[in-house]
């Protein structure tokens, strides 16, 4: 028997082995790259035997060796790259785990974090890449990606926040209108004393909602920051990375990780892989936009892009006579104050735009509240 035949038995029975040790018969088969790293590939390799050991089959793309990995040798970063995609083609690798990867426009990744506040899993949703160049419509998308990835987890029902940025208001009420139409969403409820689905910092250190929606930008930072408080910034030793690309029709599983991650992180992000692979992530993507498409999804969507596209302006308007103004108007998005103002300008009623405890706010007289709310909410400011 020749020395690479022997060396084939001798790996079939320690992968039988260690499937025995572990379970892990029919596990995802998870492919990392390692090259790359502001830690170096040690590090990577280590995140990959803590992968291993919980029973995930991993095959480590670099130049480092360890017992229950496969390693594919190279010392080139792009055909560690190029290895990868052949993998991901041929179906040799069910998912892939990379420092870098250039999404199309319409998918972006959501992320994983444990939170400080009950040490609860949220999922980011979106950390990376694009879902749509327009705000609102990307953020509404995101929510539907955060809601499969957790699914596909195992989270039976998420519940779902949207993060106090620009555009929160306006995808809550594009999502809760989704909702109306059929499609199923739980909206989470912030801790704080006012509640309602829009979430503050400290929801989000409480871990007040399984999926957080927000812009990619904003969901990078709570991710780098989440992953690495406890190390001053420049060691990710927390969570499960900033997760997997989805999209519409997507059909590759990759997941990123920042050139900081730690062992930790790196592990975590393998995990999450597997996790999405025998949760079956294509088959619930496609289960969700049927819902959402059902719901009106597209046609609500370019609604949106064509009030966007049109800018929102108000032709100039006569300012009524000054009244005393101490009735707040919640729930209108900040870059629409100035036009929700004169759009009550127009039916002459006296308001000011202000900013509220809980973000900006419409004044208004008290004995012209629900009449001024009947005026936005026909107008798409507010909530009807």
């Amino acid at each position: 028997m020749s020395k690479s035949v022997e060396k084939m038995v001798a790996d079939t029975f320690l992968n039988i082995a260690t499937a025995l040790e572990t379970g892990s018969f029919g596990q995802a088969k998870i492919v990392l790259t390692g090259l790359g790293s502001e830690h170096g590939e040690d590090n990577m390799i280590q995140g990959a035997a803590m992968a291993a050991k919980k029973g995930v089959h991993v095959i480590y793309i670099g130049t480092k060796e360890h017992d229950g990995v496969k390693t594919i040798s190279t010392d080139c970063e792009k055909e560690a790259h190029d290895i990868m995609e052949k993998m991901l083609q041929s179906g040799e690798a069910d998912g892939a785990v990379t420092m870098h990867y250039l999404f199309p426009i319409g998918v972006s990744t959501v992320g994983r974090v444990l939170t400080p506040g009950q040490g609860k899993a949220m999922y980011i949703a979106t950390t990376t890449g694009t879902s749509s160049t327009d705000r609102v419509e990307g953020m509404v998308k995101n929510a539907l990606y955060g809601i499969i990835t957790a699914k596909a987890c195992g989270v039976k029902n998420p519940t779902v926040g949207i993060l106090n940025v620009d555009g929160a208001q306006k995808t809550e009420m594009i999502l809760k209108e989704l909702q109306k139409n059929g499609y199923y969403i739980t909206f989470a409820e912030s801790g704080r004393s006012d509640g309602g689905s829009i979430m503050r910092g400290n929801d989000m250190l409480a871990g007040a909602c399984d999926v957080l929606v927000t812009d990619p930008l904003t969901g990078n930072i709570i991710m780098k920051t989440m992953s690495s408080f406890t190390t001053g910034g420049s060691y990710e030793s927390l969570g499960w990375g900033y997760g997997p690309g989805i999209g519409q029709g997507y059909d590759r599983l990759v997941l990123i990780l920042s050139r900081a991650s730690g062992a930790p992180v790196v592990a975590g992000a393998i995990e999450y892989a597997a996790e999405l692979a025998k949760g079956h992530y294509k088959d619930v993507t496609a289960k969700e936009f049927a819902a959402a498409e059902k719901a009106k999804l597209k046609p609500t969507l370019e609604a949106q892009r064509a009030s966007a596209s049109s800018g929102g302006g108000s032709a100039p308007v006569k300012e009524p006579l000054k009244e005393p103004v101490t009735a707040e108007i919640s729930g209108i998005e900040i870059t629409d104050l100035d036009d929700a103002v004169a759009a009550l300008w127009g039916e002459n009623i006296y308001a000011q735009s202000g900013m509220g405890c809980t973000g900006p706010v419409v004044m208004v007289n008290e004995g012209k509240l629900k009449q001024a709310e009947d005026i936005l909410a026909g107008k798409g400011f507010i909530e009807g």
